[in-house]
């Protein structure tokens, strides 16, 4: 679901801009005022683990697409909807600075599919829904959970074609687009709320108050205690590191949707110079693009460009599951990096909290 800067025009891209940035900015004073220490460490752990996921691609079975967790609910349901914008925004950052995933450009349409719609639109509603007499209803309450992802991920995937079609530069009818994008992400946001459900569960048995509805604050009743805590940590270095390396080769869904209305699933970027300064300013930052080394021809010609591609991919299908050291690396600086992150965001939140909250 991480959209090129191809993809938006100027406005769209500075507006999505602006409107993620005032999310991070308003979640931000808040959580000045309502972080607790325990957050701090399930911020950058969760975080780790949220970008991890992300690097596995499953194979979306009869299609030829591929999709990927997105995380933005989870986070939510576990940290609150304050700091699990704040972590997922800090995935999605590092992502497109360091590893060329999602154009520097599109970063605040990115986070706003990603991170606003699952924190601040549907989050509220589900929590709604976890009264206690739903939380006491473990089918109801999966059920629930579940659903809401599904929803996040459907809406998401709506908000990409709605900034698309607001940005008229791709060429893409919305109609046609839209066909294409919600049914795929139909069953990406599947998979997407089992293991919602799942990682959810799992700290709910250790700290069942996890469930409980979150105060009026936004913040959630407990967190995960250190030995579970210590699980996911270890979950998210085993995810980076090895079981990245499983990852599906086929065109992640909106890839996919792209080709099956264009015939090509890349797009031109425009000319214009904001959009070119923020190519090469990802260009520089980008140490490892693709979650992996970088090749010395990465400046060869289109045609070149295209058969190394095609190229790549079919041995990336033969050696599906083989070491790569470079998709090791990128799964562990990256999660590390997210922590790291994550954690110094928490911190600095509460050292700025007024003496008499503290």
């Amino acid at each position: 679901m991480h959209m090129a800067s191809a993809l938006i025009s100027s406005a769209v891209g500075v507006s999505m801009w602006g409107v993620s940035g005032a999310t991070a900015v308003k979640s931000s004073r808040a959580m000045t005022r309502i972080i607790e220490p325990r957050q701090i460490p399930m911020m950058g752990i969760m975080g780790a683990l949220v970008f991890s996921a992300q690097m596995i691609n499953f194979t979306i079975p009869g299609t030829g697409s591929s999709g990927h967790f997105v995380g933005g609910m989870l986070l939510a349901l576990l940290l609150g909807r304050y700091a699990g914008f704040l972590t997922i925004a800090s995935v999605i950052a590092i992502q497109a600075l360091f590893f060329a995933d999602g154009g520097l450009f599109a970063l605040g349409a990115n986070v706003f599919n990603m991170g606003v719609i699952p924190c601040f639109i549907v989050y509220p509603l589900l929590s709604r829904m976890l009264s206690s007499d739903m939380a006491a209803n473990s089918w109801k309450r999966r059920a629930a959970i579940w659903l809401s992802a599904v929803v996040a991920v459907q809406l998401g995937a709506f908000g990409v074609v709605m900034e698309t079609a607001a940005s008229g530069i791709s060429g893409l009818p919305f109609s046609t687009f839209v066909l294409e994008m919600l049914p795929i992400h139909l069953a990406i946001g599947v998979a997407e709320g089992l293991i919602t459900v799942a990682v959810v569960e799992y700290v709910a048995r250790t700290e069942p108050a996890v469930l409980a509805a979150p105060s009026a604050s936004g913040t959630p009743s407990a967190t995960a205690p250190r030995a579970t805590l210590a699980v996911l940590g270890v979950l998210a270095i085993i995810t980076g590191g090895v079981f990245s390396w499983f990852a599906s080769a086929y065109p992640d869904g909106l890839e996919w949707s792209i080709a099956n209305v264009t015939g090509s699933a890349e797009i031109a970027e425009p000319a214009t110079r904001i959009h070119s300064a923020a190519a090469y300013l990802q260009e520089k930052t980008a140490l490892l693009p693709d979650y992996d080394f970088p090749v010395a021809d990465a400046h060869s010609s289109s045609e070149a460009g295209a058969a190394s591609q095609a190229s790549a991919e079919a041995e990336s299908e033969t050696a599906w599951g083989a070491p790569n050291i470079g998709t090791s690396v990128s799964g562990l600086i990256g999660g590390m990096m997210t922590l790291a992150l994550a954690m110094l965001l928490g911190w600095t939140f509460r050292r700025r909290m007024p003496e008499a909250a503290t």
